[in-house]
C-alpha cells in the first residue's frame, strides 16, 4: 500500500518545475516525457529527468516517468536510459493489450537495475474494452486518461463525465477485481476549483485510488478529498474496538450506533487505519 492521492505531472522539459516538485505536497511526481516535451527535444528531456532522478532530495514521494510510445522511436531508449535510475516505476501511455505489459516486464526483468513498478495509462476505447486482461497483466497501477479518450469516443466534455462514466467504472472494477490500484485522469480547466472539487468527489465515489494533476494549486483538493477525514478515521478506530470485543466474547458480529459491523467493516477500517499512518510518514 502506498499513498497516491495526488499524482501530479511534470513536464520533462522543465528544469525549473522539476526542482520545485522536491517542495510540493504530492504523493506522486510523474516526469513527462510524452506529450509535454516537443519532438525535437525528446533526448535533451530524457536527460534532464535522469539528472533530477540522480540528484533526488524528493522525500518519500514516489518517482514515476511517462516514457514515450511503443510505437515511437524514443520508446526503447526511454526504457534502457530510465532503468538504472531511481524511478519507483515507469508509465506506458496508450495501453491497450495485456501482451504489451508483458513485453515491457520482461524487457525491465532482463536489466540490471532496480525493479520498477509498470503503471499503463488507459486512454483509447480498446484499452478499455482490454483492461481486464490488462488488469490481470503483471502491471502495478492503472491510470485513466480520460482526454485521449473522449476524444477517440468522439464524446464532448462536461462536468458530469457521463461520456467516460462506462470506463471509469469499468476500469474501477478490473483493478479492484486484481488488487490494482487506479488513479483517475486529469481535470484541465483550472480557473474553475469548484468542479476539480466535484470532479474528485466523484472519482473518490467511484473507488479511485488519486487523481492525476496538472498544476500545484491542485495538489491539497485532491490529497484532502482522496485522504481519510478525522471523523472516518474515529469511526474506523471505534468499529476496530467494537469488532475485537464482539470476537473476544464469540461473536460474530457486533452493532455500534444502532449498524451491525461486520467482518468486512472491520477490515475496511483496518485499511483506513493503516492508510492513514502512511500518509502521515509522506
Amino acid at each position: 500500500m502506498r499513498p497516491r492521492r495526488s499524482a501530479l505531472f511534470m513536464p520533462g522539459i522543465n528544469r525549473r518545475a522539476m526542482e520545485k516538485a522536491r517542495s510540493l505536497a504530492c504523493d506522486v511526481i510523474i516526469f513527462d516525457l510524452e506529450d509535454a516535451v516537443a519532438a525535437d527535444l525528446k533526448v535533451h528531456a530524457r536527460g534532464l529527468v535522469q539528472e533530477a532522478l540522480e540528484q533526488g532530495g524528493y522525500g518519500n514521494r514516489e518517482l514515476v516517468v511517462r516514457c514515450n510510445g511503443s510505437e515511437t522511436s524514443w520508446w526503447h531508449d526511454d526504457i534502457e536510459a530510465l532503468v538504472t535510475t531511481g524511478a519507483d516505476g515507469l508509465l506506458f501511455p496508450k495501453v491497450e493489450q495485456a501482451e504489451q505489459v508483458v513485453e515491457v516486464r520482461e524487457h525491465l526483468d532482463a536489466s540490471d537495475g532496480p525493479r520498477k513498478d509498470i503503471w499503463v495509462m488507459i486512454e483509447t476505447p480498446r484499452g478499455v474494452t482490454n483492461v481486464e486482461k490488462i488488469a490481470e497483466s503483471p502491471v502495478d497501477v492503472l491510470v485513466m486518461g480520460t482526454s485521449d479518450l473522449v476524444a477517440d469516443l468522439r464524446a464532448r466534455h462536461n462536468d458530469n463525465r457521463d461520456s467516460v462514466l462506462y470506463a471509469l467504472s469499468r476500469c474501477v472494477n478490473a483493478a479492484r477485481s486484481e488488487y490494482r490500484d487506479v488513479l483517475d485522469g486529469v481535470h484541465l480547466d483550472l480557473e474553475n476549483k469548484r468542479t476539480f472539487e466535484r470532479i474528485c468527489e466523484q472519482g473518490r465515489n467511484l473507488g479511485f485510488d488519486g487523481k492525476c494533476l496538472i498544476h500545484p494549486s491542485q495538489i491539497d483538493t485532491a490529497n484532502r478529498i482522496f485522504g481519510v477525514e478525522e471523523s472516518a478515521l474515529l469511526r474506523a478506530k471505534q468499529i476496530t474496538r467494537i469488532w475485537t470485543d464482539a470476537l473476544s466474547a464469540g461473536k460474530g458480529v457486533a452493532v455500534m450506533n444502532g449498524q451491525l459491523i461486520e467482518k468486512l467493516h472491520y477490515e475496511e477500517a483496518q485499511r483506513l487505519i493503516a492508510f492513514s499512518e502512511l500518509i502521515d510518514d509522506v
